[in-house]
């Protein structure tokens, strides 16, 4: 929750999603601030990717309100969205794989290119100079990520994890306030998941707030400030990552109302 009278990066107020008679979301609250990290988490089809995308303008809400930065943007397009701040990734690879790696990352720069197409048709000064601060930035992000592959290569060439780096390095390019991350644990080993969290901390050190989904509990236990957990579309637990762990309609939520007695945290969070 808001604190220090500080107003809030992103605020979701009582977000509802109907397909039909479906509740994919159904009511859900909450915001985040400056640095914060936040996770988002239930079991499969409780609405989670539905209100990241509801957040990010692919879905429009049938109630509720969408804040950044005090402004609505409840419905607003994508594109829209994004040049107010925020930056997201996806749950299945979504990188450019014709693309070098570092031009995948260039990409991500482009709502800040200081160019036209005019610029590029002739190829201006102000073309050159604007490519070459892309490049920089890119190569920045790619150090940020921790990045060993070949640059100069094509994305798709890269393994499964250093490519799941290329894409949160492609979604830091938009320098965004509010960046969301759908299971960027999927598919990767243990190595790669203590690397994952360590990067997690760091991207949260700059500022960035955080919005997570995830179904390694293990990870979102130790990374997360905050944990909203829906079930069935609606909200059924908001607090400490130690609170979520002992909430009686988390546990059922998981495990069903027969083993709720017998359950203990361990193994909630080991079955997601």
């Amino acid at each position: 929750m808001s604190t220090g009278g500080t107003a809030p990066l992103l605020r979701v107020q009582d977000l509802h999603l109907d397909f039909g008679g479906v509740k994919a979301v159904d009511g859900l609250s909450f915001q985040v601030n400056e640095g914060d990290l936040l996770s988002l988490v239930g079991p499969n089809g409780a609405g989670k990717t539905s209100a990241f995308n509801c957040i990010t303008g692919f879905y429009k809400p049938t109630g509720g309100s969408i804040t950044l930065h005090g402004a609505d943007i409840t419905g607003l397009r994508p594109s829209a969205i994004a040049a107010r701040g925020t930056s997201r990734t996806f749950q299945n690879l979504r990188l450019f794989g014709e693309l070098t790696v570092l031009d995948n990352v260039r990409a991500g720069t482009h709502l800040r290119l200081r160019q036209n197409a005019l610029d590029a048709l002739l190829h201006t000064p102000r073309f050159r100079r604007s490519e070459r601060e892309a490049t920089d930035e890119a190569n920045r992000w790619l150090d940020f990520v921790g990045l060993r592959g070949d640059r100069g290569g094509l994305a798709r060439n890269l393994p499964y994890g250093e490519q799941r780096r290329v894409e949160i390095a492609r979604a830091l390019a938009r320098r965004p306030t509010v960046l969301l991350l759908d299971e960027p644990a999927a598919g990767l080993n243990y190595g790669e998941k203590t690397e994952l969290l360590d990067l997690l901390h760091r991207i949260s050190g700059l500022g960035t707030a955080i919005v997570l989904i995830e179904h390694d509990m293990d990870l979102v236990m130790q990374v997360s400030r905050r944990i909203v957990v829906l079930n069935f579309g609606r909200e059924i637990a908001d607090g400490t990552p130690e609170e979520v762990r002992r909430n009686p309609d988390v546990i059922e939520a998981y495990l069903g109302k027969d083993d709720e007695e017998e359950a203990t945290s361990e193994e909630m969070m080991s079955r997601e």
